[in-house]
């Protein structure tokens, strides 16, 4: 059964910076697509970013870009989102999703819109 697990989050000062990690367990799969969506307080879930298994092409699918970095470590299945010039509006819970991906799929192609994993997130709150 496929795992994903979040940490990383807390509560952090504005302009301070965070790294979240979406640890993964139980693929069968040799190809896949990792996401980061944000939630914020009242709205609905975002994506952020996401990143390809096979060859680590990335995808912004938000403003945030120049502040937030999605990166992979295949050998320990993670995922990592790190976060920097945090502001108020960044607060809410982050969430790592998945998905199966083709051998032919690149991040550069834009982000999955469907994916078959959730991890149950990790909350950051940026406050003074």
């Amino acid at each position: 059964q496929v795992q994903l697990e979040e940490s990383g989050g807390g509560l952090v000062q504005p302009g301070g910076s965070l790294r979240l990690s979406c640890a993964a367990s139980g693929w069968t799969w040799d190809y896949y697509a990792t996401a980061w969506f944000h939630e914020a307080p009242g709205k609905e879930r975002k994506v952020l970013a996401c990143i390809s298994s096979r060859d680590g092409s990335t995808y912004y699918a938000d403003s945030r870009q120049g502040r937030f970095t999605i990166s992979s470590d295949n050998a320990k299945n993670t995922v990592y989102l790190r976060m920097s010039s945090l502001k108020a509006e960044d607060t809410g819970v982050y969430y790592c999703l998945a998905t199966p991906t083709s051998g032919a799929w690149s991040a550069r192609l834009g982000c999955p819109r469907e994916y078959d994993f959730l991890g149950q997130g990790t909350q950051v709150t940026v406050s003074s």
